[in-house]
């Protein structure tokens, strides 16, 4: 879970790198029941976007590739950040980076280039109020709009907010128990000064090991869980810091 990047992984980003956590979320969202772990091949990309904390996790079941974002921030961009994030990953694939050889696939030739089917899905979990489901469109970002865009991206943003999806979280243990020590840092911190972060923190992540909540995932990743989530808390900080400029300036 580790590597020579410069930014950290969030903690969703850390659960999905596990086979079978990210099999249970795929059946979850599509509805299939696929129970053989090695059949997920994890994507590893360097995100295309500079970042401070990844959030995004890729993985292909079946030849369909699947793009799966956490959000704590409400973030319209999110068609064109995944239109970034497939287009780095499919240059990878197409020159076959990851088996370390120069041949690659020519898309030039012939013969059709077979690429994965790309399916985009983000997990909203911030503290301002969302709908259940939303859809979000690349040609909504269009300047001059069309009917008929020659490129289109559709993002399906989630509310995995208690009392929101009843039916993802029930299905999906893993996400609900994660949903459950994101709350328990909410709920330590609620009053907290900066400063104290890292202590409630630790405290949530004391109470969900106590209660078996991602228990050996926690016991394991302690310490970079910790660094992850005060490096969310550091970020969403500056995201609102900056609204707030950008609302005075206006």
């Amino acid at each position: 879970m580790s590597g020579n990047r410069e930014y950290k992984s969030d903690v969703f980003s850390m659960l999905m790198q596990d086979k079978e956590r990210a099999l249970q979320l795929y059946n979850t969202m599509n509805g299939s029941s696929y129970d053989n772990p090695e059949d997920v091949e994890i994507v590893i990309h360097d995100g295309g976007i500079s970042l401070s904390v990844r959030n995004d996790a890729s993985f292909i079941v079946d030849a369909r590739l699947s793009i799966y974002e956490h959000q704590s921030t409400v973030c319209p961009n999110m068609p064109v950040r995944s239109l970034i994030y497939f287009s780095v990953i499919l240059s990878d694939m197409l020159s076959d980076k990851k088996k370390g050889t120069k041949s690659g696939k020519n898309i030039y030739g012939r013969r059709l280039v077979k690429i994965p089917t790309p399916h985009f899905v983000v997990f909203y979990n911030g503290e301002e109020e969302q709908p259940e489901v939303q859809e979000l469109k690349l040609s909504d970002a269009f300047e001059k709009p069309t009917d008929e865009p020659n490129l289109e991206l559709k993002c399906k943003v989630y509310n995995i907010n208690d009392g929101k999806n009843k039916a993802i979280m029930e299905s999906c243990g893993w996400l609900n128990d994660y949903m459950t020590f994101v709350n328990k840092v909410r709920e330590y911190h609620a009053d907290g000064a900066f400063d104290d972060l890292a202590i409630d923190i630790e405290k949530a992540i004391d109470y969900c090991i106590d209660n078996d909540i991602l228990k050996e995932f926690l016991k394991t990743y302690r310490s970079e869980v910790t660094k992850s989530m005060q490096l969310n808390y550091e970020f969403d900080r500056q995201l609102e810091l900056e609204r707030a400029d950008a609302i005075e300036e206006g």
